[in-house]
């Protein structure tokens, strides 16, 4: 019987016990993976077309960005107008996104429509055309919007200390410039979509509230087309890895600007790396989330800025730690001193057993979180998938969470936030 006059006990995140929902796999026949994660209450799903396609399969600079967005500008027997009333008269959402090892084919629709939409996306796949005109508005609209961005000083940090800490010749380094776009043509558009989409390497990662038949739908439509699996074997791409020799660099971008872009990074090791997930728990303490030291020292102590946060990149092959943040001009050089000063405590003062409890049930609730919802739960699978990881590593995960000490925390703050390691930038 429910006691309303008693209070509920209070239990701390870090005692819940977390469990990842199952994933099923299924191959079509033509070796694509797909897997189905079917769950929720709402009669909706997203479907997402994963290839192998990002920047690091490139020859000429924004190929695979501009190849990516151009997929749904028009087929042979449908303009890009037309595609787009198709989506849109069902209601479906469909997106094109580009990364530095993929790319992505997104749809978001109500279960009920996805007979209509699967064979739209299949004729994108096997029979866009990439139309002149369409591509000419790319252009224009590319060298516009770069145009605009790089007067902001957070654009321009963000692109120049990728390419100090990785070089501009690696996929995580090198960035657009105006006449790149000029370079593009069609024929590089038609050989890159015709290598990497239509013959290419593909998964399927499929959540929500999942018909019967999608599994036949998806073989019907997808299973014929001539993709092959996504972890099939495939030739290693080796990258040019040449970090910048200097560590220290400040860029004018506009003399009468007076806020400053901050970014302080250094290299660190992807996620298979047996420190990968100690420094996750650090990292959230030292610059994660808002209540972090970071926080509490630069913008609530000192007010140097409005938000500043610490993360480790994201990327399968290499990572990074990184410090990004925006700052008054006249404090710029002040706030790098005080993230430097705040590595330093970390390095010398294990973190107090309440600071430490904090932080963990920080992020278990975050994991709770993103565990809320099927689409939530199919980015946590993709991430795992594409990293070549299982979902004991998730559980590894949470278990070091839970688990870590003061004094682990203090082992790596020494091996990693090292200030001579690090690649400052600041730009004005």
């Amino acid at each position: 019987m429910l006691i309303r006059t008693s209070p509920p006990d209070i239990k701390d995140p870090v005692s819940f016990d977390i469990h990842l929902p199952s994933c099923e796999k299924h191959i079509l026949s033509n070796g694509v993976e797909v897997y189905a994660l079917n769950m929720g209450t709402e009669d909706a799903l997203m479907i997402n077309w994963v290839f192998k396609a990002g920047n690091c399969y490139e020859d000429k600079k924004t190929l695979a960005a501009a190849t990516n967005y151009l997929l749904k500008n028009g087929t042979s027997r449908l303009s890009a107008f037309a595609l787009s009333e198709h989506f849109e008269y069902y209601g479906a959402y469909l997106n094109r996104s580009c990364y530095n090892e993929t790319s992505e084919i997104s749809l978001h629709c109500l279960s009920k429509h996805i007979g209509k939409l699967i064979p739209a996306v299949s004729e994108i796949i096997a029979d866009s055309v990439y139309p002149e005109k369409e591509l000419d508005i790319f252009i224009q609209n590319s060298r516009q919007k770069l145009t605009v961005n790089l007067k902001k000083c957070e654009f321009v940090a963000s692109r120049l200390i990728d390419a100090y800490l990785f070089g501009e010749a690696h996929p995580y380094g090198k960035y657009s410039n105006l006449e790149d776009y000029e370079a593009l043509r069609r024929d590089d558009l038609l050989r890159f979509y015709n290598t990497y989409y239509r013959q290419g390497s593909c998964m399927i990662m499929a959540a929500g509230k999942l018909p019967d038949n999608l599994i036949d739908l998806l073989e019907k439509e997808i299973g014929r087309l001539p993709l092959r699996s996504f972890h099939g074997d495939v030739e290693a791409l080796t990258y040019d890895f040449t970090p910048a020799a200097q560590k220290k660099y400040r860029v004018i971008n506009d003399e009468q600007g007076v806020q400053a872009a901050i970014r302080i990074a250094r290299h660190f090791p992807n996620r298979k790396h047996p420190d990968f997930q100690k420094a996750m728990v650090l990292n959230n303490i030292y610059g994660g989330y808002f209540g972090s030291r970071l926080m509490a020292n630069i913008r609530e102590d000192k007010g140097y800025t409005y938000g500043i946060y610490s993360f480790l990149l994201n990327h399968v092959h290499q990572s990074g730690w990184m410090i990004s943040t925006e700052a008054g001009r006249e404090v710029s050089e002040d706030t790098i001193t005080e993230a430097y000063r705040e590595m330093e405590i970390l390095r010398r003062t294990p973190v107090s057993e309440e600071e430490l409890r904090l932080t963990q049930n920080f992020m278990i609730g975050t994991i709770l979180g993103d565990l809320d919802g099927p689409f939530q739960v199919a980015s946590r699978w993709k991430n795992l998938i594409l990293n070549g990881l299982d979902e004991q590593y998730f559980y590894n995960a949470v278990q070091t969470i839970k688990t870590i000490t003061a004094e682990e925390l203090q082992a790596i703050a020494n091996k990693y936030l090292l200030p001579e390691e690090f690649y400052e930038l600041v730009v004005i």
